[in-house]
């Protein structure tokens, strides 16, 4: 089914869309791993997922850089208020949770008390640095924020569950139930000639 260029999403969107969407499955699943794994392996997993998250964090900015500067789709009109304003208010808070998720873990990671010991090696290429106004505080200060921020943190993690679940859901009800060609509009396409 071919659909109307205005519908559709631009390339870089999607191409975005889609690269931030892995790279926060792919961070989940490492966090679902934490407790399971040998001693050797925990702290280049831990390692890995502070990078993806610092990765998420730098596309999440451009995602909304972009999309700043270019206008979005309009939702499909055959679409209910109510189905527009729960997509609207989706969209919004999956972007807070691009941006809450890896700042809430790069504070807790700033408070800990012992990452002077342990440096965040991102991708094993070189030391990523704490956030210096969160690692110099007075240590019963940053015992608060890293309980606070570590609670923040997987608070978070359960919402984008949640969200995660919905967004799929929305898009599966429009592409099958409703034959709406939602997933088109996120899909890449080769140029056309």
């Amino acid at each position: 089914m071919r659909i109307d260029v205005n519908t559709r999403y631009t390339q870089t969107a999607i191409v975005l869309h889609w690269l931030v969407a892995a790279l926060m499955i792919t961070n989940v699943i490492m966090a679902w791993t934490f407790d399971y794994l040998p001693d050797r392996y925990a702290q280049p997993v831990t390692d890995t997922h502070k990078s993806v998250g610092i990765i998420v964090l730098g596309l999440g900015l451009l995602r909304l850089l972009w999309r700043m500067g270019h206008q979005p789709p309009a939702l499909l009109r055959s679409l209910p208020r109510w189905q527009n304003r729960l997509a609207r208010t989706t969209h919004v808070a999956l972007y807070v949770l691009m941006f809450g998720l890896p700042l809430s873990g790069w504070i807790y990671d700033s408070a800990w008390k012992d990452a002077p010991s342990y440096p965040i090696h991102f991708f094993g290429l070189f030391d990523w640095p704490r956030i210096a106004w969160v690692a110099h505080q007075p240590a019963e200060l940053k015992e608060k924020l890293d309980s606070f921020f570590g609670s923040t943190h997987h608070i978070l993690g359960y919402f984008l569950y949640g969200l995660f679940a919905l967004h799929v859901a929305g898009a599966l009800k429009h592409q099958i139930l409703d034959k709406d060609p939602e997933l088109q509009r996120m899909m890449l396409r080769p140029k056309d000639r």
